[in-house]
């Protein structure tokens, strides 16, 4: 087993593993006991109480972060020809079809978002092997395949996410950075909370929100008590 460091053993004893915390004292908590030497991401993690195999329980969508990640998000837009001024007017790192679709199938992966055109989806489709382990295919139901490439571009700029449920129940999401206010953190956190809630299936039964926490990217766990989400 690895020997923790004095940094981190410090930052555990901070943190009652048997306490669950209110979500504003977790969030200024993580940033108290966060180790890392760099601008460590602040994420969250949700456990649901539903069944990710059942087809309406296997949830999947997207939520605009009032305050963003924190982090800029590298778009590459496969769009038709009469679109890429459009795609990169709002901010496209990339954009265009053809090209970029044999760069895709080398086994280029330098962005982090996809948006296409649906005209462009018989083309874009063949790069599930790179794009699909990666979670970078484009899906309607996440607004990445679209007629309104600008809108698309300009809103993951924006800080516009998208999250899907684990084969566990659970939502993992990065809410900001260490940088970030608690109170930055916590609306970031409340957007995300709020649209889970509002995404319940009607078929999930007993309790939905089981357990929430949030850690940053090396910092120990801190429990959260869903009864304290607004």
């Amino acid at each position: 087993m690895a020997k923790l460091s004095k940094a981190r053993k410090a930052a555990t004893e901070k943190v009652d593993a048997t306490k669950q915390y209110s979500l504003e004292e977790a969030l200024a908590l993580v940033k108290e006991v966060n180790t890392a030497k760099f601008n460590a991401s602040v994420d969250v993690h949700v456990r649901l109480g539903i069944d990710p195999r059942k087809a309406d329980q296997a949830l999947r969508g997207t939520v605009t972060l009032p305050h963003g990640t924190g982090k800029t998000k590298r778009v590459l837009a496969f769009v038709t020809a009469d679109k890429e001024q459009e795609a990169l007017d709002a901010g496209a790192d990339y954009a265009g079809l053809d090209e970029l679709v044999a760069k895709v199938n080398d086994g280029w992966t330098d962005f982090d978002v996809v948006v296409a055109m649906p005209q462009t989806m018989a083309k874009v489709g063949r790069l599930g092997r790179v794009l699909g382990p990666r979670g970078l295919m484009p899906n309607p139901k996440t607004g990445t395949v679209t007629m309104e490439v600008g809108k698309a571009v300009s809103d993951v700029k924006g800080g516009k996410i998208a999250f899907r449920v684990d084969k566990f129940g659970i939502v993992h999401s990065s809410i900001g950075r260490v940088e970030f206010s608690p109170e930055q953190l916590k609306d970031n956190a409340n957007e995300l909370l709020s649209t889970l809630v509002r995404m319940k299936p009607s078929s999930a039964k007993g309790n939905y929100m089981k357990s929430v926490t949030v850690a940053s990217t090396m910092s120990p766990g801190i429990k959260v008590d869903p009864k304290t989400i607004a």
